[in-house]
């Protein structure tokens, strides 16, 4: 079966795309040089055969139309790949610009949940993160427990230190509390000097306050920045689902009614349960 060739487009139809015109121009170009050399190749046995001189006449004249040919073709070629490469940067443009817009995209999103200042997710982030466990916790029927961090002595270290010392504070307890709960867990700055903290799967409110004390002893190491020594406190209320409520509200709402009680308790954790709360 004889090979089917691609109707070749013109140049300049701008329908075509560059690189099909410059596929169909270098396949021009080759046709044509195939050509001039069978009609030169014809010309110098024309020559060396003593045929008439008006037939080698004739021949030459051939070869200088098919010469002229190939010069066409191989000026549109150069047109047509032209326009193909200026295609590619402005194609390599574009795709930069819509890289730089998703990074700059992700970037405000990213600003928009998180904290500017320890990089940790915010309350609205936190809150999505919440909701999404109580449906968890609700489908298998877990516990889980929300803690409200609230550091002590926390206004006294930027009162005497400076707020970029209170900045580098609140840096190192953020990457304490990361670092001392689970995989799954979730930690939250809230604002100011308060922390947001979810754990799920807890077994009951004893395991839940002697995380919550652990917690404090993590917090209460000494933070050395540069030549000082800052050392804070915490007091941490919790909530327990489903005891202590059943939507992300209510549970926010007592872990920090009971965060309050806990600055008053030797131990500076309290439950909802010691709390009289609503």
């Amino acid at each position: 079966m004889p090979e089917t060739r691609r109707q070749a487009a013109a140049p300049d139809d701008p329908s075509t795309p560059p690189l099909h015109r410059a596929l169909d121009q270098s396949a021009k170009v080759t046709e044509n040089a195939q050509e001039l050399a069978h009609v030169n190749d014809a010309l110098q046995h024309e020559v060396s055969s003593g045929v008439p001189v008006e037939q080698v006449q004739r021949t030459i004249e051939k070869s200088e139309a098919v010469e002229t040919k190939v010069q066409e073709a191989a000026d549109e070629l150069v047109e047509v790949t032209t326009a193909l490469a200026m295609e590619v940067d402005e194609r390599d443009a574009m795709q930069s610009a819509l890289a730089r817009s998703q990074s700059a995209e992700a970037a405000s999103r990213h600003r928009a949940l998180h904290d500017t200042v320890t990089g940790l997710p915010n309350a609205t982030l936190f809150g999505d993160r919440l909701d999404l466990a109580l449906e968890q916790s609700l489908r298998h029927g877990w516990r889980l427990a929300v803690m409200f961090v609230d550091l002590d002595r926390f206004k006294a270290v930027n009162d005497t230190y400076g707020h970029d010392v209170g900045d580098r504070v609140l840096q190192a307890t953020a990457i304490r509390l990361s670092a001392f709960v689970r995989g799954g867990d979730s930690v939250a700055r809230r604002g100011g000097d308060e922390f947001l903290v979810l754990l799920l799967e807890v077994q009951g409110d004893r395991s839940a306050l002697a995380f919550g004390a652990s917690l404090i002893d993590c917090i209460a190491e000494p933070c050395a920045i540069d030549d000082t020594i800052v050392s804070v406190g915490a007091s941490i209320g919790i909530a327990i689902y489903p005891e202590d409520g059943e939507s992300a509200e209510l549970l926010l709402k007592r872990a920090d009614a009971a965060m309050y009680v806990a600055k008053g308790s030797p131990s500076g954790v309290a439950r909802h349960a010691s709390a009289d709360v609503a």
